[in-house]
């Protein structure tokens, strides 16, 4: 049979399963890059092509925006620039500096290259900068709101800060054509564009910032971006820092290299409702002298609340204790398509010693000298986290020593969307109660647990698959002072036991132990209908299997069809907790 196919049998069959609720043609589109892996099996978690083991994540500065976007919001609703009106045109030419009064606006130039604009409380001016100096800068002054129209102007300065809106106004950045921005390296400043007041960027053109000696963009206030802007940001620390920020849409490329150092970072608040925002850090984590802590580097990075109601982010962190996505208190994920990748291992810093790939035991060390990688970070060890996604698209993966996929330091809430994670420690983590209550959820430990959490286990719904490492890791796995309850949804877990009690339960269970191969599909079935289909990730793995779907009843025999081969199992109500297997079924 060929394999496309082979693929549409797989997407009909899913169809009818009682935990998906989509059309034949999206599940082909969505599992399709999944079937395309071996077969390999030998005992541990092992990987194979796919998209959940091979999507990557690079800056692209010319594929299109993408147009799937959730509604803009505003902080105030005279932020967007269709509520403006500044009709008061002042044209500023960086390659001709020339002094002048002009229209409520006085323009001086200091030694013969750098220039200010003082608009001082006169409303209503568009600055119209244009030309190119390879050694000058632009101040701009003033109380009351204005403009920026960059038209094509290349400002580089030689000592400091390149385009300084040291006006208390907001400031609307149009942007028109193709503009760049270079800071010095021999005066301490703060970023190469800096600002007092709001940065509100639109228009339809682009703008390149070199943030050689600081931070790339920062604001006093918040950053906002509309449709239609193309922005790429490389700095020495942070990329764009501000009080707030949000993302109407926009094409958003931000890279950093320096140590402890942030692409997107922000004192409160995230939001990304549109466009497509990418952030690559390279950098490695760092000792914090004042602090007396370890701090490592974060692609987006908010002190307070981070929601993602669409667009795309994707995000990469390659050095030592690297973050992809971090809010210290709360995140909420309601749309748009998310790919977080890390790649280094753990760091280690107490001070004096440093070690940017630790892998001793860390159990008796203090939590300050130690970072750890994660694709997704909610919640500081001081501050308790909330994590709640209801949709979207959601891809997380890492590889480094300790890396986690997705860790709530509080509670974590799945009602919706595509959560797939693999990650070299726990694939998914919560420090207090996880609750899944629907979306389909997979989760990867290649090293540790597939799910894993402190608090209660609550499945309401959705449909789970969780793969955990062999030996003393598990696919599900619940502090032993809480519980598991299932009172809904289709579960797939495989790893070296089963480690949670059962608290409650409405459903029957299937426990077995053997090994999977990746890609394969999985269903439970009796003679008159099919209870749930799994379609396995790209990974294969071995040890104790724990599965169960809504209407399977304790008692009750059932047949496992897993690829072309069927065997005959009975439910139980209870589960396991041993290694190695368990009641309901011999080896596969």
């Amino acid at each position: 049979m060929k394999k496309k196919n082979m693929l549409m049998m797989l997407a009909a069959m899913l169809s009818l399963s009682s935990c998906l609720s989509t059309d034949a043609d999206d599940l082909y589109d969505q599992w399709k890059d999944w079937y395309n892996g071996g077969t390999d099996s030998s005992g541990t978690v092992t990987s194979a092509s796919g998209e959940l083991s091979e999507f990557e994540v690079a800056i692209d500065r010319t594929t299109a925006e993408p147009t799937e976007v959730a509604d803009a919001t505003y902080f105030d609703e005279a932020d967007a620039i269709s509520t403006q009106q500044f009709t008061t045109t002042v044209a500023i030419d960086m390659s001709n500096p020339t002094e002048k009064t002009e229209n409520g606006v006085t323009i001086t130039v200091a030694d013969g290259k750098n220039i200010t604009a003082d608009h001082g409380k006169t409303t209503g001016i568009c600055y119209v900068v244009s030309g190119t100096t390879a050694d000058g800068s632009l101040t701009i002054s003033g109380s009351a709101d204005y403009e920026v129209n960059l038209n094509n102007a290349n400002i580089t300065s030689s000592q400091s800060t390149a385009l300084n809106l040291d006006g208390k106004g907001a400031a609307y950045i149009v942007l028109a054509g193709t503009n760049k921005l270079t800071d010095g390296t021999t005066e301490d400043h703060k970023s190469a564009l800096y600002g007092k007041g709001k940065m509100l960027f639109s228009g339809s053109g682009s703008l390149e910032i070199q943030g050689q000696y600081n931070n790339g963009i920062q604001s006093k206030s918040y950053v906002l971006f509309e449709k239609g802007v193309n922005v790429y940001v490389n700095a020495a620390n942070h990329g764009i820092k501000g009080s707030d920020a949000i993302i109407n849409g926009g094409i958003i490329n931000v890279e950093t290299a320096g140590l402890g150092a942030k692409g997107i970072n922000c004192d409160e608040d995230i939001i990304i409702n549109g466009g497509r925002t990418t952030v690559v850090a390279t950098g490695d984590g760092e000792w914090d002298e004042e602090e007396l802590e370890t701090k490592a580097v974060s692609c987006i990075k908010c002190d307070s609340v981070l929601t993602i109601n669409g667009g795309e982010v994707y995000v990469k962190a390659s050095g030592s204790g690297g973050k992809g996505l971090k809010a210290d208190w709360e995140c909420y994920i309601n749309g748009g398509k998310v790919r977080a990748i890390t790649t280094g291992g753990l760091y280690y810093n107490n001070g004096t010693t440093e070690n940017l790939n630790y892998k001793g035991n860390t159990d008796n060390i203090d939590d300050a000298y130690t970072s750890s990688p994660k694709g997704i970070k909610i919640g500081t060890k001081n501050e308790h986290g909330v994590l709640t996604i209801t949709g979207g698209d959601i891809m997380v993966r890492t590889s480094g020593t300790n890396g986690e996929g997705i860790e709530s330091k509080g509670t974590l809430d799945i009602t919706g969307g595509s959560v797939m994670v693999a990650a070299y420690d726990d694939a998914i983590n919560a420090s207090s109660d996880l609750t899944i209550s629907g979306g389909t959820v997979v989760a990867v430990g290649t090293n540790n647990d597939g799910i894993d959490t402190n608090g209660n286990l609550y499945i309401k719904g959705g449909t789970i698959i969780a793969y955990g490492a062999n030996g003393a890791e598990a696919g599900i796995d619940a502090d032993e002072s809480h519980a598991l309850y299932i009172t809904g949804g289709s579960l797939f877990a495989i790893g070296g036991r089963v480690d949670c009690k059962l608290g409650s339960s409405s459903q029957g269970f299937v426990q077995t132990s053997g090994s999977v191969s990746a890609n394969s599909t999985i269903s439970i079935r009796d003679v008159n209908k099919s209870y749930a289909t799994f379609t396995l990730p790209p990974y294969s793995d071995s040890g104790t299997i724990l599965m169960t779907a809504e209407g399977i009843s304790s008692g009750t025999s059932y047949t496992l069809v897993i690829d072309d081969n069927t065997y005959s199992v009975t439910a139980t109500n209870s589960i396991g907790n041993s290694m190695g297997g368990g009641p309901g079924g011999g080896r596969w």
